[in-house]
């Protein structure tokens, strides 16, 4: 379990699913995407009959993993975007993200919400000549913001909040099922067709039927190479002295990374706690997804001696954790519906913003009304599939190697 999960005490799990039953809407999986989408669901329209389908618990999987960040930010860049889709649709994108962060406040659920912003730290030359000029500081002001060791300048950006990622779902869950939705947790979903979801339990028939799995995905029948689960780990530390954290300031709680290639990430949390990930953890052949993943202490040992090289200080960890992130093959997260099967996913570890887009987007596909979400780019992508193991493995991997290698290159 993560901090965030285990800070809120022990989970008290839903009853699951007791017998075959109808539905409006069957979702699969209890996480963000699937919680965002039942919940606008059920404000749009509290006629319609939305069941939630979860294996474990609701924020079990990245939902309740992640390191707090709700951003603006999209995998893929708005040139890129742009190139594809045209400008104006570019814009689009990435201002309903930007937008989406200041939603997730207006809903009102407490998860120790701060939009302080996010300081991509610039600390090599490489780093600084590779930043974009927006939002583009110098050393001090860099510094000002989070006073890590050897910043020659740093980019900021106002759209991105600090949260509570397990406060968020256990409230987004329960405000869900105050709504009316019936959430079955303990619940597996083994397969998804149009007009039903088939779990362990039975089967949930419905008119329209959503995946919302995830870094889970690769596990459903017919879907191994739909989206590579890559495994983002992360540390928490005790609560910091405030002595530690006038030296390093993040006084708004705002969030930071540096330019590396392999993502780094960190947050200050509303106890003062240091809560820090990173990538770098193997991706395991055949896409398999298996508990003894989670914990991997080589990364665990970087991650804490990185922290030790950004501030100077040897931390006290307390808690230790990971899990899976959906990568799809272009970096393409995906939005859609087609004949009464939904999807939503790919979100490539910056989720927490993207699953509540995607929640207001599918609420408008599935009650068939056209709107300025449904005209965004992600709309109907469908990525191409991942290619057959061995392929697969050797390219993730090699992938892995060959982006700590250009990061060591750089410092």
């Amino acid at each position: 379990m993560s901090f965030w999960l285990e800070s809120l005490g022990p989970v008290e799990r839903r009853p699951p699913l007791p017998v075959d039953r109808d539905a409006d809407v069957a979702i699969a999986g209890g996480g963000f995407t699937g919680l965002w989408t039942a919940y606008y669901l059920a404000k749009a329209d509290p006629s319609v009959r939305v069941t939630v389908l979860e294996a474990e618990h609701c924020g079990f999987g990245a939902s309740g993993r992640n390191g707090g960040w709700a951003s603006g930010l999209f995998p893929v860049s708005e040139e890129k975007l742009a190139r594809r889709y045209g400008a104006a649709a570019a814009r689009a994108m990435h201002a309903a993200l930007e937008d989406s962060v200041d939603e997730i406040a207006r809903t009102g659920i407490d998860c120790d919400y701060a939009k302080g912003g996010m300081l991509s730290l610039l600390r090599t030359p490489g780093q600084l000549r590779r930043a974009s000029a927006t939002g583009l500081l110098d050393a001090a002001a860099a510094r000002a913001i989070c006073n890590a060791e050897g910043v020659l300048g740093g980019v900021y950006s106002e759209h991105c909040a600090a949260l509570h990622p397990g406060k968020l779902v256990r409230g987004l869950a329960a405000e869900v099922q105050r709504l009316g939705v019936t959430i079955h947790e303990g619940t597996r979903v083994l397969g998804l067709r149009r007009g039903a979801v088939v779990t362990d339990h039975g089967t949930v028939r419905a008119g329209t039927v959503l995946r919302a799995l995830e870094g889970w995905t690769a596990s459903l029948a017919g879907h191994r190479r739909e989206l590579a689960p890559v495994y983002s780990l992360m540390i928490a530390t005790e609560p910091l002295p405030a002595a530690v954290w006038e030296r390093i300031g993040l006084r708004r709680r705002e969030t930071f990374t540096d330019d590396r290639r392999m993502v780094i990430y960190g947050q200050r949390t509303a106890d003062d706690r240091l809560a820090f990930g990173g990538r770098g953890a193997p991706y395991h052949f055949g896409s398999r997804v298996r508990p003894e993943f989670d914990r991997v202490p080589a990364v665990f040992g970087r991650l804490r001696h990185t922290v030790r090289e950004l501030f100077g200080i040897d931390v006290p960890v307390a808690y230790r954790w990971g899990g899976p992130l959906g990568i799809p093959r272009d970096w393409m997260p995906g939005v859609g519906l087609r004949d009464g099967v939904a999807w939503a996913g790919g979100y490539v570890g910056d989720g927490v913003a993207a699953t509540n887009l995607a929640g207001r987007t599918l609420t408008d596909l599935i009650l068939g009304r056209e709107s300025a979400l449904t005209g965004l780019p992600w709309v109907g992508h469908r990525s191409r599939r991942w290619e057959p193991e061995p392929a697969r493995w050797l390219g993730i991997n090699g992938g892995l190697h060959g982006t700590a290698l250009l990061d060591a290159l750089d410092r």
